[in-house]
């Protein structure tokens, strides 16, 4: 998936939070119910993406995809075993 779903949902909530629109105003732009703004708000619950791109048109924000980061592969290091030549 993109990110997780949860952290998406987390940075509109704090979109919505900062910015200086109302939820009245946000649910007018957007077409998103003041009840479901409402549920969002309280984790109680999501957002389609659909109506996810309209809030974030709405706050004037971007929702980015992009690769997954992975983790570098740290070297392993080969040790021999056998034993010691005297």
């Amino acid at each position: 998936m993109i990110q997780s779903m949860s952290k998406i949902l987390d940075e509109i909530r704090k979109a919505i939070e900062t910015s200086d629109k109302t939820r009245y105003w946000l649910s007018k732009k957007s077409l998103i119910p003041q009840s479901q703004l409402s549920r969002l708000m309280t984790g109680e619950k999501g957002l389609s993406f659909d109506a996810l791109e309209r809030l974030a048109d709405a706050l004037g924000v971007e929702i980015i995809v992009r690769p997954k980061r992975t983790p570098k592969k740290s070297k392993e290091r080969k040790v021999k075993h056998g034993k010691r030549n005297t």
